[in-house]
């Protein structure tokens, strides 16, 4: 999913970004196109959105089931939802028109009825406002017009200011909320300051990120000023969109896992801890979910950020997972997404694995990533009516 952007009826879930092409014999799925780093970067082309199914008996008026899950109170059922892709030629067209960012977000929502909604959007669509042109070029995917590769070009970057540049986001937000009216949770995101920087510094997307760890070992002054500036402009776009309506956010942090654990302590998790430190000050109910592909080798330290949920890929176990994150933290995730291609006996049987060994409180049930092409849409079906049929 691009801007930076990933559960069903038990524990709260994701379904993490994929594109969506259906095979010949199948119908494709119905999608939505949203920019989001979930786990693996952004998608040339694609876009997601995240949704959440629940039945409304489930939910109550005060607060949505994907909510009090986080909070780690007692709820019936683990929440769920999903993010289903669509290619669309026009990426930052429709995710910067209020309309189409609303209709995009509550597609997945109006067919399987998850119990939360993701903002339809993209983690770069902040850049422009901090002077930092970029666009989505089709078959390339990201492009960053002027690579911020030296002092002065990170000296020319602003801070950004969501009321000025994306008021069609808080607009959307709004909006969204009053259409799920709390039957689900309405979740905005935002891209952390290390993959941001990555895309700025290399250009776009990268294999091996070889430009932003020349600056990090050679000149780390400057990328340490240049994560300090999308410090700040994230955690005050995490408090505009909470004031707009978002219920909980998610930090997309997919290409902090290139770093080694002691790069991963300098870089990345000081900013994620200033981020959630300066939104809790100020909004201390509103909880926050890091999502990070690929972590196993960063688990232990991921809780240091504060966050209220760490999502997890399938390539953890959930029980190894629980325990190495600990008892005060929810977790999020974390099925293979393949798993959508077995029969509905076997992505039955590794639903009810995962809430096992999560346990009967504080997990989101999703996928670890996103949706693979080609998935079949009855199996997206059969997994939401297994999960919201779960009973703790």
């Amino acid at each position: 999913m691009a801007t930076a952007c990933p559960p069903l009826s038990l524990p709260p879930a994701y379904l993490p970004r994929g594109s969506t092409s259906a095979g010949p014999a199948r119908r494709p799925l119905p999608a939505v196109r949203c920019s989001a780093v979930g786990g693996g970067g952004l998608v040339p082309g694609i876009v997601f959105s995240e949704v959440m199914a629940e039945t409304a008996a489930v939910g109550t008026a005060e607060e949505p089931l994907l909510v009090s899950a986080i909070k780690g109170k007692k709820i019936e059922r683990p929440p769920s939802y999903q993010l289903l892709c669509e290619r669309h030629p026009s990426f930052r067209e429709r995710s910067e028109n209020v309309d189409l960012v609303v209709e995009i977000s509550l597609q997945p929502w109006k067919v399987f009825k998850p119990d939360g909604v993701i903002l339809f959007s993209d983690i770069l669509t902040p850049l422009p406002g901090m002077n930092i042109p970029f666009d989505i070029v089709k078959g390339k995917g990201p492009v960053i017009f002027d690579p911020l590769r030296t002092a002065a070009a990170v000296n020319e970057v602003r801070e950004f200011v969501p009321e000025e540049w994306v008021p069609y986001v808080g607009q959307a937000l709004n909006l969204l909320r009053e259409e799920v009216n709390n039957e689900a949770a309405v979740l905005g995101f935002v891209g952390a300051p290390f993959t941001l920087a990555s895309y700025c510094v290399e250009g776009g997307s990268s294999k091996n990120f070889s430009k932003i760890k020349k600056m990090a070992f050679s000149e780390p002054e400057i990328l340490h000023n240049l994560l300090q500036k999308f410090t700040t402009s994230m955690a005050n776009y995490i408090k505009y969109q909470a004031d707009n309506g978002a219920q909980a956010v998610q930090i997309f942090d997919s290409w902090a896992t290139e770093l080694s654990p002691v790069d991963f302590e300098e870089f990345s998790l000081p900013y994620l801890k200033q981020i959630v430190d300066s939104v809790k000050e100020t909004h201390p109910e509103l909880p926050l979910i890091l999502y990070a592909s690929g972590s196993g080798g960063l688990l232990e330290r991921l809780p240091l950020t504060g966050v209220d949920v760490v999502s997890l890929d399938w390539t953890v176990d959930m029980a190894e997972g629980r325990k190495r994150l600990g008892s005060n933290i929810a977790v999020q995730g974390n099925i293979d997404p393949g798993v959508l291609f077995g029969s509905k006996e076997f992505i039955s049987k590794r639903i009810h694995d995962t809430v096992q060994k999560a346990g009967n409180s504080g997990h989101v049930l999703n996928l670890g990533h996103g949706i693979k092409v080609g998935t079949p849409e009855e199996n997206v079906a059969h997994f939401f009516e297994v999960a919201k049929g779960l009973r703790y």
